[in-house]
């Protein structure tokens, strides 16, 4: 059995049990990266209406599921009770069309999308997304930016380039997918902060599980194009193969890892608590999306980026 991560760019993974494992790993790993201010000229230069558009998947990056564990059971005794969506565009406004947006990056030759989120910080500047939305196989990504209410092309709030690049320690040291998580912290746009522009959503930690949330992305593989903010809704239920993540049912393809789960959300304000992000797939069930659970190393994360 194989599960994929959501990501728009091309690569196939074999990975070993180690990826999976529950333990934490050596803590050695430097979990952050700084961009240069050139760099930063240079990514939001880089990123062109054209070239944003054309950042379609590719092939699905797969990660093997640790040996001798079976799937037992199904979600169904769990099944979503709260508004349930399996994935549609997303209609009711509110702040979360300002404080969701999509990634962009480069991996090598390749131009690659994911999704995000802005939060409410010290700096005024951070944005939680999946780990592998800024580091993969060893080499974090490059002309990293994002760009909160994308639509089809247009980017009402601008486009924000990353000063600095952060993961969970147990992701960038060994890719532990149940740490699959990121942060950015961007600069400055013309003199004002990210979340005095677009605002930010609340987070938290240590919440706890199988409560109705809402998940959302800009999914780029078929049958979306990326070009719009889209949703699901339902009673998260804790993944089966004992790893700890959370899934919920939900149609959402690749270029929306990265995307926020909520808490306590309001349809009508759009504003709700963060407490997740789309990670992955597997291959067998692919109706089901899966994130990570945010405990201690994402609120440490959270820490580190919102006072860099």
């Amino acid at each position: 059995m194989k599960r994929k991560l959501l990501s728009t760019f091309s690569v196939l993974a074999a990975v070993g049990a180690s990826l999976l494992g529950g333990g934490a790993p050596a803590q050695a790993a430097d979990p952050s990266t700084l961009v240069s201010a050139g760099a930063q000229q240079q990514a939001a230069a880089f990123w062109t209406a054209e070239r944003m558009r054309s950042a379609t998947p590719m092939d699905a990056i797969t990660v093997n599921v640790r040996p001798g564990k079976v799937a037992t059971g199904t979600p169904s005794s769990v099944s979503p009770t709260a508004i349930p969506n399996a994935g549609g565009p997303w209609t009711g406004g509110g702040a979360v069309v300002k404080t969701t947006g999509r990634v962009f990056f480069t991996m090598g030759d390749r131009t690659a999308s994911c999704s995000g989120s802005a939060v409410t910080s010290t700096n005024k500047s951070t944005v939680i997304t999946a780990g592998h939305c800024v580091k993969y196989q060893g080499a974090w990504h490059t002309n990293w930016v994002f760009v909160p209410g994308y639509d089809n092309g247009n980017r009402p709030y601008g486009t924000w380039a990353a000063r600095s690049l952060k993961a969970t320690p147990q992701w960038v040291a060994s890719e532990n997918i149940s740490y699959d998580i990121g942060a950015a912290v961007v600069s400055q746009l013309d003199g004002a902060n990210l979340t005095d522009v677009v605002g930010g959503q609340g987070i938290a930690f240590n919440q706890p599980k199988q409560q109705n949330m809402y998940a959302y992305g800009y999914p780029a593989a078929a049958p979306y194009d990326g070009s719009k903010l889209i949703y699901c809704s339902g009673k998260a239920f804790n993944e089966w193969l004992g790893t700890g993540d959370l899934g919920l049912t939900c149609n959402m393809t690749g270029g929306a890892s990265g995307g926020p789960w909520f808490l306590s959300f309001s349809e009508s304000a759009g504003t709700g608590t963060l407490n997740s992000v789309n990670s992955f797939k597997y291959n067998f069930s692919t109706k089901y999306m899966f994130g990570p659970y945010f405990a201690a190393d994402a609120q440490n994360l959270y820490n580190a980026a919102q006072t860099a």
